[in-house]
Formats: structure tokens, C-alpha cells, sequence
């Protein structure tokens, strides 16, 4: 994670929240954007035009994980390794976040432990243990179980261009994401290596996330209807598995999100810089 981008998350952190998807039409994300930024902030700090997430999930040699968020089990979790910020720019100095993301019934929690690149790489590929506060001792332990437990190893990666907005008085804890140009690949999986990216998600659409602690606030349903925005179950790392054939596409998936005939788009490289380069 890079300058500001690692102001958005602590060394150990963990949260809450309940989550809706919605995907809008990239067409309609002014009227979103200008929407929103009548109730809410600009994520202090996100720069202008968004920024790059990136993230490798891993996952058994038969898609446990997977399995289970298809399948709706109440009490699933994934593993990931999370950057933010530009993939090619991504030494082993550079911070990233390790994350456990589990639900439990409709609620989302997030446990996560920021760490240099190569230590990461070093602690959930090559299997090393790491030194770490002894704060951070059980869930460094619970990822290493996992990890020799269910033989896991990296399966796919996802990436997106993130705005984030904040809400503010009495709709403080809400939180609104636009990712924009979902892709992902199936190797190379070293965030830097410049391997090809394929869209995972129709470059038309954008998929929109709201988070809240405790309940999303009625004018914001209000906009999301206004905006003809269905609500979708779908997850990134699912759409990924599926783009490159790991398992048939989900029957509960949503049709929109399915590239047109079935064909994966290749992503540009420079996606990121015209991206920011169409936005406002």
C-alpha cells in the first residue's frame, strides 16, 4: 500500500458491516457520483479519479472457498492478499494487507495484518513464520492453520479502479465504493509481473458496494432505485474462478455481469490511467 492508501487501514484491523451490491452502467456513474456527493465525502484518502486494489485469493486445490459462497453456507471465509495502489509499482518493501474475510448470516467481518510484500510472500507461500506483535499472535496463527491445514494455495487475482465515499452527521458509518474495470488473471501471480489481465466483469458496468455498521439509510435505497440499480450476489473472486474456467459459471450469478457470448475481454495494461483519465 502506498502513501495515502494506507491511511484507510491499521496493522491489525477489524471490522463489522453489513454489505449490498448493486452494478450500475459506467453511463450512469455521474449522476451517481454527483448523487452521493451531495450526502457524502470524498474518502479523504482516495485521490481523484479512484485508486488500484488488487488482491490474490487462495483457495484449496478443489475451490473450497469457492464452493462455499455458491453454495450460501451462512458461515463462509476466504483468504486474501490485498495492495493498494499500482500493481507495477509494488516492491518487496511495499505494504500489503493479509486478510481473512468471513460472513456470518448477512454480516461481513474483515480481520487484516499489514506487512512488507516479501514477508507476506514468504509467510503464506513458502510457509515461513513470521515474527509479529503479540497482538497480532492469533490471527497470524489462524492463517497459518489454514494455510497447512487446507493445503491453500494462490488461485486468481482481482483488480479494480476503487472510489470510496464516507458518510458524514448521522450517516457516519457508511461507506460507498464504485470499482470500476474489474479484471483479473489465472497466473503470474506476483503483483508487479506485468502478466495479461482479463475483464472478469463487463467493462460497461461498475459494480457499487454499500457498507454500513448497522443499517444502509433510506434515501440511499431511494438512489439506487432512481438509478435502476439491482441489487446482485456476486462476489469478484467467484467471477474470476469462472472467467477462466476453474468451475461452470454459477446458476445464482448475476446474467449482466457474464461477458457477451461467453468471451473474456483482454484488459488493457494502461487501464488505470484511462480510467482516471474519463473520470470527472
Amino acid at each position: 500500500m502506498s502513501g495515502s492508501y494506507a491511511q484507510t487501514a491499521s496493522k491489525l484491523h477489524a471490522f463489522n458491516r453489513y454489505e449490498i451490491k448493486y452494478f450500475v452502467d459506467e453511463l450512469r456513474v455521474p449522476e451517481l457520483r454527483h448523487e452521493l456527493a451531495a450526502r457524502m465525502d470524498t474518502d479523504p484518502y482516495s485521490p481523484h479519479g479512484g485508486y488500484p486494489v488488487t488482491s490474490l485469493y487462495y483457495d484449496t486445490p478443489s475451490l473450497r472457498f469457492y464452493w462455499e459462497k455458491i453454495e450460501g453456507l451462512k458461515f463462509r471465509r476466504k483468504l486474501r492478499l490485498r495492495l493498494y495502489g499500482q500493481p507495477a509499482d509494488c516492491t518487496d518493501d511495499t505494504p500489503v494487507q493479509v486478510e481473512i474475510k468471513q460472513r456470518v448470516d448477512r454480516v461481513t467481518q474483515k480481520r487484516r495484518i499489514a506487512l512488507p510484500y516479501s514477508t507476506a510472500q514468504r509467510w503464506l507461500n513458502d510457509r515461513e513464520d513470521i515474527v509479529c506483535a503479540p497482538a497480532q499472535r492469533p490471527f497470524v496463527n489462524e492463517v497459518t492453520t489454514l494455510i497447512g491445514n487446507l493445503d491453500l494455495r494462490p488461485t486468481v487475482t482481482t483488480g479494480y479502479l476503487r472510489e470510496a465515499f464516507v458518510g458524514r452527521d448521522a450517516d457516519l458509518g457508511l461507506r460507498v465504493t464504485i470499482d470500476h474495470r474489474i479484471h483479473g488473471r489465472d497466473r503470474d501471480f506476483h503483483f508487479a509481473s506485468g502478466g495479461e489481465n482479463r475483464f472478469i466483469v463487463p467493462p460497461k458496468l461498475a459494480v457499487v458496494e454499500l457498507k454500513a455498521n448497522e443499517r444502509v439509510p433510506y434515501w440511499a435505497t431511494d438512489m439506487t432505485a432512481r438509478l435502476d440499480m439491482s441489487v446482485i450476489r456476486v462476489s469478484k473472486y467467484c467471477q474470476s474462478v469462472e472467467a477462466f474456467g476453474m468451475a461452470p459459471r454459477s446458476r445464482s450469478g448475476a446474467p449482466e455481469l457474464v461477458l457477451p457470448g461467453g468471451a473474456t475481454e483482454m484488459a488493457p495494461a494502461d487501464m488505470f490511467t484511462a480510467a482516471r483519465r474519463l473520470s470527472p
